[in-house]
């Protein structure tokens, strides 16, 4: 069940609990440049997104989609157009005369970010927060005189010096950003809101957005949300990164809108935010329990160590698949038959093929508990066993030998009922390491890799596992890639250089696309290293806090390189900054030769 909110309106459109999920992206032509705005939203629009967004740096641009919106009217589009603003308040203002609702970010409407320290008292902190309000109440009253909706956009990457000199570069700075807001609206008696918590880390993204509900209930306000996992990146990453955190959240009754936020052409976004509805819609919902343990903060399941699985151990993958994924293989390969081994592989089989060999590298695999109790031999180092979930109350009473891996077939299973088999051997105190297993065989690969990573990933997401296996005929040699790539984005197992880069704007001077694409294959070899591609300023210092090296644009054809927060290079030629990246991260002791 979803989480109820209010309605409300934009444009032609209604947001809530009451209405469908409504799908949105964002072009990536600058909002001067009327003819490719309006070509790209149509493409948008045809793709099947629901809204348009564009970016309103100035208050010329923000003039300018007048001529847009016109445009795309005579071309038979009447869908509603927002736009993103910031830094400057007064181009909000014209921009709510013009579209159907503003984005502004808490972050830098009024605030300016200079990562400076500064101690606040109460005084200097609510003067402060005053300035805010008169501006905010500015555009207020501009949205309820043009009915323009307004979503409130906090970035973990862009949160204001005041806040975070306050309560830190955490989910709880980013509530408490946008809540400032929030409460000069309601003072204000406008409630035509959306709010927004978006970070390039899906763990903080979605505490973040549990916070902002529990929060707003202890406040009595129920504004929708808009879902959605910024700089995601691009491919397989992005759309795993963007699943792990709207799907999670979508699957506990939160967001009435999404964005999947890639390094791509803004329509590729459309197709991957449905395939995440999809699959949402065809699992059980459930509201978020916010006195869960794992509801706002990441806790790992506790587990003891059979051999290399369990405990502090990276999650291992099992896979049918013995072909290498670049330089990496699958920890376990999965054989029906006991042929063709390879001596420095290692083996899982079923039960009664095991037992006729019991190779010094293969290990049984038992289909139930009854199997593995008749059983006359085990393996003395690992034994998996496969749990059948009706009946896990039932024969999961008693401690097990301390060889046993359990595995949890989450095929045709929600995440849901897997969340309480977890709860269930945590109360009894059980304590064996879990894989799990699911089967996927849809022919389309983008799908696979959505529903894993709702289905499986979001589990890793809250702690809970300590291995993957997934199985797809139709799509088997891409699963070991798939497995590797879902840990990475869980942030539970690294194994390749981690990229957060933005998915462009009309802020972007740069061909953002072609330059990510450039900086991977220069350092996709550093394995454990992030690297940040960002477009412009307004999220990138701050998404690249969690970040070793940074490349943002800074103007027309010039970049600047960070490492961690500080600026060290600034406004160095495009055609020269791919190198100057590698200098400095060899400059800094990060570089290994490809």
């Amino acid at each position: 069940m979803r989480r109820k909110t209010l309605s409300v309106k934009v444009g032609n459109l209604y947001i809530g609990s009451k209405h469908n999920i409504k799908t949105q992206s964002m072009t990536t032509a600058s909002t001067a440049d009327t003819q490719s705005s309006i070509d790209e939203a149509s493409r948008i629009f045809d793709a099947g997104g629901k809204l348009v967004r564009f970016t309103a740096p100035s208050i010329k641009e923000a003039k300018n989609l007048e001529n847009i919106k016109d445009g795309l009217i005579k071309k038979g589009y009447t869908k509603p157009l927002v736009a993103d603003i910031h830094f400057t308040p007064n181009a909000a203002i014209v921009a709510s005369g013009i579209v159907e609702k503003v984005r502004i970010n808490p972050g830098n409407f009024v605030d300016k970010k200079k990562f400076e320290v500064k101690e606040y008292d109460d005084v200097s902190y609510q003067e402060e927060v005053k300035k805010i309000e008169k501006k905010l109440i500015d555009l207020i009253d501009s949205c309820k005189k043009n009915s323009t909706a307004l979503r409130i956009g906090t970035n973990h990457g862009s949160l204001s010096d005041r806040i975070m000199n306050k309560f830190g570069d955490t989910p709880i700075g980013m509530v408490e950003s946008a809540m400032e807001f929030l409460r000069v609206c309601k003072n204000e008696n406008f409630d035509q809101v959306i709010l927004s918590m978006k970070s390039s880390n899906p763990i903080v993204m979605i505490h973040a957005y549990r916070l902002l509900v529990k929060k707003m209930e202890s406040e009595n306000m129920f504004f929708p949300l808009h879902l959605g996992v910024t700089e995601a990146g691009d491919g397989l990453d992005g759309r795993i990164k963007s699943a792990l955190g709207i799907g999670t959240l979508l699957s506990e009754g939160l967001g009435d809108t999404i964005r999947v936020s890639l390094t791509e052409d803004p329509e590729h976004e459309i197709p991957a935010a449905e395939k995440i509805l999809s699959k949402i819609e065809s699992i059980p919902i459930r509201k978020s329990n916010f006195n869960n343990i794992r509801a706002f903060s990441f806790y790992k399941r506790e587990s003891f160590e059979v051999e290399n699985i369990g405990n502090q151990n990276p999650p291992i993958i099992i896979s049918s698949d013995e072909s290498l994924f670049e330089d990496n293989s699958p920890d376990y390969i999965f054989k029906e038959k006991s042929s063709l081994f390879q001596k420095d592989k290692k083996y899982i089989l079923p039960y009664s093929e095991w037992n006729k060999i019991r190779m010094k590298n293969s290990f049984p695999f038992f289909s139930s508990i009854k199997e593995f109790r008749k059983s006359g031999n085990i393996s003395d180092k690992i034994n998996f066993i496969k749990l059948d979930f009706n009946r896990i109350k039932n024969t999961i009473n008693q401690s097990f030998k301390s060889k046993v891996v359990f595995v949890l077939d989450v095929t045709k299973k929600s995440r849901h009922e897997l969340i309480d088999s977890i709860k269930f051997f945590e109360e009894q105190s059980i304590t064996n390491p879990i894989v799990f297993k699911g089967d996927y065989d849809d022919a389309d690969f983008e799908k696979v890799a959505i529903d894993v990573s709702i289905d499986i990933g979001s589990l890793f997401l809250e702690g809970m596992g300590n291995g993957i296996w997934i199985s797809s005929n139709k799509n088997k040699e891409k699963i070991n890639e798939l497995s590797f790539l879902i840990l990475q984005n869980t942030r539970t197992r690294i194994f390749k250089t981690d990229y957060i880069s933005c998915p462009s704007c009309g802020r972007t001077k740069f061909d953002l696309q072609q330059t990510t694409a450039m900086v991977k294959e220069n350092t996709s070899h550093l394995k454990g290293l992030k690297i940040s591609v960002m477009g412009c300023i307004v999220n990138g210092p701050g998404e690249m806090a969690d970040a070793d090296y940074g490349y943002v644009g800074s103007g027309t054809g010039f970049i600047s390189l960070y490492k961690g927060k500080e600026l060290v290079k600034r406004n160095i030629p495009s055609k020269h900054a791919v190198e100057e990246l590698i200098y400095l991260i060899k400059e800094n002791g990060d570089w290994l030769e490809p």
